[in-house]
C-alpha cells in the first residue's frame, strides 16, 4: 500500500492503525509504504516511531516536495507486492475496506483495477467541485466512450505489472489517480468501480480549486491525444472542413467563381487539423 504523506501529523499514525489493523485480519501478506513528502511539521518523526511499532511499515523521506503523484510512481516501482493499493493519510478513504478491494483482484483474473467510487463529495469548495468533477468525468467518459463513475478517486488497487508501462506518464500532482485510469481504459484493461463512502478528511486541504481542476482537464486531454489522438482532433477537423464547404457553396452561388478569404481559412484550418490528427494517430501506432 502506498501512502502518500505531507503535514499529516495529527492524524497520519490513527490512519495507519487502522490500515493494519484490517489488514492483519484480512489474513493478506501486506506492507505500507509511507512517503513522507518533505512535510514542514512532524509528520516524518511520526512515521519513524511508528516504523518502529508495525514492522510492515517501511517510510521513505522526500529531500524536496515532489507531490503525490511523484510520491505514488516512486512508492509503486519500490512496491514489492504483485497488487498495489493508492490511497490517501487524511483519513477521508474508507481504508478498512483495502482487503475488499484486493479480494476483487483475486477472484476476477480480467479485473486490473478496482477503483473506490466515492458516494458523497466531502471536500473543500464543495459547491464548485461537484459541477467541475462532474463536466471532467463527462468529458473523459465521452472521449473513452466507457462510463466512469469516479474519475479521480484516491483509494484503488491495481495490478502491478500492469501499471508499470504507464507509470512514466504520471504527472506530479493530483490528476495522477485521473491518469493511471484513463491509461488502463485506453489500453482495455479491466476496471471495477465499488462504491464506497467518503468522509470529510482530517486537517487541511492541499487541494486548489481552479489550478488542480485546469489540471485535471489538461490531464484528460493529455491521456487521450497520448493514445487516441483522433478523438480530439478530428471532430473539430470535421467541423471546420463542413462548415468551410457549406462556406464555399453560399460563395459559389452568391458571387460565382469567386471564394471569401475567410472561407479558404476555415477550410485550410480543417485541413491542418486533419494532417496533425492522422500524423499523432500514425505515431501513436507506431509506438505500440
Amino acid at each position: 500500500m502506498i501512502l502518500p504523506c505531507f503535514n499529516e501529523e495529527q492524524h497520519v499514525l490513527a490512519e495507519i492503525e487502522r490500515t493494519v489493523a484490517a489488514m492483519e485480519t484480512s489474513g493478506y501478506s501486506y506492507e505500507i509504504l509511507a512517503i513522507d513528502d518533505a512535510s514542514t511539521d512532524e509528520t516524518l518523526k511520526v512515521l519513524r516511531s511508528a516504523e518502529d511499532r508495525f514492522p510492515r511499515l517501511r517510510v521513505i523521506a522526500f529531500a524536496t516536495n515532489g507531490g503525490s503523484g511523484t510520491a505514488r510512481r516512486i512508492g509503486t516501482q519500490q512496491a514489492r507486492g504483485d497488487i498495489v493499493v493508492w490511497t490517501d493519510a487524511d483519513m477521508s478513504y474508507p481504508n478498512d475496506l483495502i482487503p475488499d478491494l484486493v479480494a476483487v483482484l483475486e477472484q476476477d483474473g480480467t479485473i486490473d483495477q478496482v477503483v473506490g467510487a466515492r458516494t458523497s463529495e466531502q471536500g473543500s469548495h464543495r459547491f464548485l467541485r461537484v459541477p467541475a468533477k462532474w463536466m471532467i468525468r463527462k468529458v473523459a467518459e465521452r472521449l473513452t466512450n466507457t462510463e466512469i463513475p469516479d474519475l479521480n478517486s484516491g483509494l484503488r488497487a491495481f495490478r502491478r505489472e500492469v501499471s508499470l508501462p504507464y507509470l512514466r506518464l504520471l504527472p506530479a500532482g493530483f490528476s495522477c489517480v485521473t491518469t493511471i485510469t484513463m491509461a488502463f481504459l485506453h489500453n482495455q484493461h479491466g476496471i471495477r468501480y465499488v462504491p464506497i463512502p467518503y468522509a470529510k478528511r482530517a486537517g487541511t486541504s492541499k487541494f486548489h480549486f481552479v489550478k488542480d481542476a485546469y489540471r485535471y482537464i489538461l490531464q484528460v486531454l493529455r491521456m487521450v491525444m497520448y493514445f487516441n489522438p483522433l478523438k480530439v482532433l478530428m471532430p473539430p477537423s470535421l467541423a471546420l472542413l463542413t462548415l468551410g464547404c457549406g462556406k464555399a457553396v453560399y460563395d459559389v452561388v452568391a458571387n460565382p467563381v469567386r471564394l471569401a478569404s475567410n472561407t479558404l481559412l476555415i477550410l485550410l484550418t480543417g485541413l491542418i487539423i486533419a494532417s496533425l490528427a492522422l500524423l499523432a494517430d500514425l505515431i501513436v501506432r507506431s509506438r505500440t
